[in-house]
């Protein structure tokens, strides 16, 4: 189904994708360390000091101007991560020459910028340009404020802060306010110096591409230092001991309330009842046919929305909803009775059917574009696990009722968290 050839060169795990489904090239450079108190912010800021320019074309607008060349071609960074590992992602997408009457390499520019991005940064000495660093510095706590300003978001956060308080998960991809002003030029070029030694770096390329090609000039462009020992990723099993759930109400200047609550779900990706695990979350909250949207949202009218999703390298159900201040005993209740729905195994066989096919329409959607298909590819590196796409879909289709009751009957409620009006008393 999926042509994915791997192979290590330099330092780095090359995944050639090899397909005729897509006009342009996709490349997407992803490096991983542990998520850590103390680098979280540096790490934040990185990628967008990079992408200021390379030592080839060090302005911003010489930069971009190049870019322009390569037939507008675009560069994103972005930060995300996934159980306890903290994940840059630059990603590349180029025009293929095949479909050009102009001869320019086009791949082989493309694998030459995004290697000039990582290795050869605009430097002074032994450190960044301080004016690129002060610049990125005011962006990131822009992107960092944001949050706090969105309040779904920012209720979403504040549950895993209150959840995984004594673990790394309940860091922000984004990093902390707190630590930014302390960054500078030199701290940060030391830090990128580290990183190139121990993150876990995989290059991944996709199109309509000879493998051949791609390895000559990964090759020829990716001249990476000998990396040290790398910390481990791999995701950690800490099943927390069940304690009573913890509660938290916190009061803002807000119309809306937001009820999160967190659950440990006791399975992450490499479990057998993975699978069931998407189907159970599908019935539960996933969609807009699951027992939160209907029963919450539209019987009750408790809520503005109602939905859940599961972290599979964490183990965690996280179910959102915004209610009225006064509607928190009533909302709480009618959620704890869907999870005791789905533990009694109050569902029917055409609900499962319709969760299974709904699921693997959107694994289908998601591997249509480049970009989806390196997230679900990448999902294995992290989890170092093997589950082809293939192999997802027929898991999901397998699932059973008495599988889906299983998982039901090993979440446990973990934190509810309620962000509510100040004049609510």
């Amino acid at each position: 189904m999926i042509d994915e050839r791997t192979f290590s060169l330099n330092g780095v795990k090359v995944h050639n994708v090899s397909t005729d489904k897509f006009k342009t090239n996709t490349l997407v450079l992803k490096l991983m360390a542990p998520l850590s108190e103390e680098d979280v912010t540096l790490r934040a800021l990185l990628p967008y000091v990079l992408q200021n320019g390379t030592k080839t074309h060090p302005k911003p607008s010489h930069f971009r101007a190049h870019l322009d060349e390569l037939y507008g071609a675009s560069l994103a960074v972005d930060l995300s991560k996934k159980g306890e590992s903290h994940i840059i992602t630059f990603r590349l997408e180029i025009a293929n020459e095949k479909f050009l009457k102009d001869t320019t390499p086009l791949l082989e520019r493309g694998i030459q910028l995004l290697s000039e991005v990582l290795l050869q940064p605009v430097v002074e000495g032994d450190s960044f340009i301080q004016s690129t660093v002060e610049k990125e510095k005011r962006a990131l706590k822009q992107r960092i404020q944001s949050v706090y300003d969105d309040k779904m978001r920012y209720a979403s956060q504040r549950l895993i802060e209150e959840m995984c308080s004594d673990e790394p998960y309940r860091l922000q991809a984004n990093g902390q306010s707190e630590q930014v002003d302390g960054i500078t030029a030199q701290s940060l070029y030391e830090y990128y110096r580290q990183m190139l030694k121990e993150d876990d770096i995989h290059l991944y390329v996709v199109g309509d591409i000879e493998e051949a090609e791609v390895k000559a000039y990964v090759e020829n462009y990716f001249k990476m230092e000998d990396q040290g020992v790398k910390p481990s990723t791999a995701i950690s099993r800490n099943p927390k001991t069940p304690k009573e759930p913890n509660e938290v109400v916190e009061r803002q200047d807000v119309k809306q309330g937001k009820l999160n609550m967190g659950y440990r779900t006791n399975i992450t990706f490499n479990d057998d009842l993975y699978f069931a695990l998407q189907v159970f979350n599908g019935i539960f909250g996933g969609f807009s046919h699951s027992k939160l949207f209907i029963n919450v949202r539209e019987k009750e009218s408790l809520a503005y929305y109602a939905a859940s999703r599961v972290e599979s390298h964490k183990g965690l159900l996280l179910v959102m909803s915004g209610i009225d201040f006064s509607n928190y005993e009533k909302a709480v209740n009618i959620i704890h009775k869907q999870v005791e729905a789905m533990r009694q195994g109050e569902y029917t066989d055409a609900e499962i059917a319709q969760t299974k096919a709904v699921i693997k329409n959107q694994v289908l959607e998601t591997i249509d574009t480049a970009r989806g298909l390196i997230e679900i590819l990448y999902n294995n590196e992290v989890a170092e696990a093997d589950k082809p796409v293939d192999q997802f879909l027929d898991g999901v289709e397998k699932v059973t009722k008495e599988e889906i009751q299983q998982v039901a009957k090993k979440i446990e409620l973990d934190t509810i968290y309620f962000l509510t009006g100040k004049e609510a008393e």
